[in-house]
C-alpha cells in the first residue's frame, strides 16, 4: 500500500494496473493465442508478477504490458507447435460468446475478433502474428513494435507486409461484422431439414467445412472441400446427428458475430462459425468446433 501525505491509503500499482489494463492484456493474448483460457492465464500471471514487483520505475505501463504479453504469447506459441502437430484432425481456435464472462472481449466489436480472422492468424508464424496484430489491431507504429519485439523498425515493416499479404483474403470479407444476417438463419433451417436445394443457393462453389473434434468427438479429420462435398456431409443421415436432432441450437454472438451454438441441458456441445464471401451473399467457410476442451468460452 502507498500512503499519501493526507494519510489516505492508495492501492498498490499492480492493482491499479489490473483495473486499468486487464482488458488490454486479454485482448492481445486472445488474438495471439486463439484461446480464451490461455489468454486469462497470461493476464493472471502478468498481474500476479506485478503485485510482487516494484513497478514504480516503469514510465509507460501500457508499452511494458504489451511487451510482456507478447513475449509470453510468443513463448507459448513456439512451445505449443509440437503439440498442435500431434493434434488429432484440424486445429481450430477457441471461440468465445457473449456469455463467456469475459466483458473485455464481449465489449469489442472489431473485425480482428471475428472467427475467420482468428483462423487466418493461425497461418502466420508467431512473429508475423505479433507484428501484424500490434500494427493492425492495436495501431502501434513501427518504432514501438520494434521496441516491443526487439527487432529493427525496417524488419518489422517487412514482416508486416508479408503478414498483410497473407491476411488479405479474410480482411475483405470481414469489413462488416456479421451481427445479424438472414443467411445464418436460412442455413440453420436448411441444415435441419436436409434441404439440398437451399444449401446449393447458400454455399459458394468453393465452400469449405472444417471440423475440430480433437480426438474427443468423432468428426472429419480433414477439411471438406467444395460445395458438393460439404452439402453431402450436411445432408447425410449418418453425419452430424446430434447437432441436427438431439442438441438445441441458438443464434448468438460468437467472436463478435452471429453464429450458431449447439447445447444440451444448458451445456455447450458445439459451435458453428460462418464466414461469408467478400460479396457477403454466400457462405464460403464453415468452422465447427466440437472438442469440449475448446468450449469453455461459450458456456
Amino acid at each position: 500500500m502507498i500512503h499519501t501525505e493526507l494519510g489516505a491509503v492508495e492501492p498498490p500499482l499492480g492493482e491499479i494496473w489490473y483495473r486499468t489494463y486487464r482488458k488490454y492484456v486479454i485482448s492481445i493474448a486472445y488474438r495471439m493465442l486463439g484461446s480464451v483460457s490461455d489468454a486469462e492465464d497470461a493476464a493472471q500471471d502478468l498481474f500476479a508478477d506485478l503485485y510482487a514487483a516494484d513497478s514504480r520505475n516503469i514510465k509507460n505501463p501500457k508499452a511494458y504490458l504489451a511487451k510482456w504479453t507478447m513475449n509470453r504469447c510468443l513463448n507459448v506459441l513456439r512451445s505449443s507447435r509440437r503439440k498442435r502437430e500431434l493434434y488429432v484432425g484440424e486445429w481450430l481456435p477457441e471461440p468465445f460468446s457473449e456469455s463467456s464472462g469475459l466483458p473485455e472481449l464481449e465489449a469489442e466489436q472489431n473485425d480482428s475478433l471475428s472467427y475467420a480472422y482468428q483462423v487466418m492468424l493461425e497461418k502466420l508464424t508467431p512473429t508475423e502474428r505479433a507484428v501484424f496484430l500490434l500494427r493492425e489491431a492495436f495501431e502501434y507504429d513501427y518504432e514501438e513494435i520494434a521496441d516491443i519485439l526487439g527487432k529493427s523498425a525496417t524488419n518489422c515493416r517487412k514482416i508486416f507486409s508479408r503478414a498483410k499479404a497473407g491476411m488479405q483474403d479474410v480482411s475483405a470479407a470481414a469489413d462488416t461484422p456479421l451481427i445479424r444476417s438472414p443467411i445464418v438463419e436460412k442455413f440453420v433451417e436448411a441444415f435441419q431439414h436436409y434441404d439440398v436445394e437451399r444449401l446449393l443457393e447458400l454455399l459458394a462453389q468453393d465452400a469449405t467445412m472444417i471440423l475440430d473434434g480433437g480426438g474427443r468427438v468423432n468428426s472429419a479429420i480433414h477439411p471438406i472441400l467444395g460445395r458438393k462435398r460439404v452439402i453431402a456431409l450436411l445432408t447425410s443421415p449418418k453425419a452430424l446427428i446430434k447437432p441436427r436432432s438431439v442438441w438445441s441450437h441458438s443464434l448468438t454472438l460468437v467472436n463478435s458475430e452471429t453464429n450458431i451454438v449447439f447445447s444440451e441441458d444448458g451445456v455447450a456441445r458445439g459451435v458453428l462459425c460462418i464466414e461469408l464471401t467478400p460479396e457477403r451473399d454466400r457462405i464460403r467457410n464453415l468452422y465447427m468446433v466440437l472438442n469440449p476442451d475448446k468450449l469453455h468460452g461459450v458456456q
